[in-house]
């Protein structure tokens, strides 16, 4: 695995509970990065206090690129104009991110800063995106929901902000107790596994996480 001593990873959990496995699969996401050599700053947006709404504050003149932001815009645009990496770890709602993490990046990848320019800002910068989904490996939504998060993400997002790379890490299977809608709508909820099946589950799911931060490192580009 390539060793990037000098290089630092900001890492986004959108989830409001500390003890909930989006914030065990980032604290292990982390642990991967810094391993490979990468300094780790660890945004945890609830825990942070992060307020998702736009306001008159954060775009005081929206036609004008130079405009100067909100004091807290301006601190969360300098943490990831420091990062050379940005993961960003959090459950999947309606195919998409939650509130705070969409209200994240309204707010602070602005008019200005993350596009509006000739020459993007975070040109060059890396993207991973990990989302934690509770359908099941053979539910016929999953492939769906991979193409949707692509297309949100890494093209409309990331590609148009600049990014030289996303990736979107579907983890799928999250939920303890698999569900799934059948045909006529009906949600079916499976029986969680217990004991040493339990055990087997999540180191599991531990593996497909850190094998999509493997993934990512892995596609980097080899400096000539």
């Amino acid at each position: 695995m390539p060793q990037h001593s000098t290089q630092t990873a900001l890492v986004v959990v959108a989830h409001h509970r500390s003890d909930s496995l989006t914030a065990h699969t980032a604290r292990r996401a982390a642990a991967r990065l810094r391993s490979a050599g990468y300094r780790i700053d660890l945004l945890d947006l609830h825990a942070e206090g992060f307020d998702p709404r736009m306001n008159v504050e954060d775009q005081p003149d929206w036609g004008y690129r130079d405009k100067t932001y909100s004091e807290e815009v301006h601190a969360h645009m300098q943490r990831i104009l420091d990062a050379d990496v940005v993961v960003a770890v959090f459950p999947v709602y309606w195919q998409s991110v939650p509130a705070i993490l969409k209200g994240w990046i309204d707010r602070v990848w602005n008019y200005g800063f993350a596009y509006g320019r000739s020459k993007p800002r975070l040109a060059g910068k890396r993207m991973l995106w990990l989302g934690l989904a509770g359908a099941t490996a053979d539910d016929p939504v999953a492939q769906g929901m991979q193409s949707v998060l692509e297309a949100g993400l890494s093209d409309g997002i990331a590609a148009y902000c600049g990014f030289s790379h996303s990736t979107v890490g579907l983890l799928l299977d999250a939920e303890e107790r698999p569900q799934r809608v059948d045909a006529e709508g009906n949600l079916l909820i499976g029986d969680a596994a217990v004991g040493a099946e339990r055990e087997a589950k999540y180191a599991d799911f531990d593996r497909r996480a850190l094998r999509c931060v493997d993934d990512f490192l892995a596609a980097e580009p080899v400096a000539a």
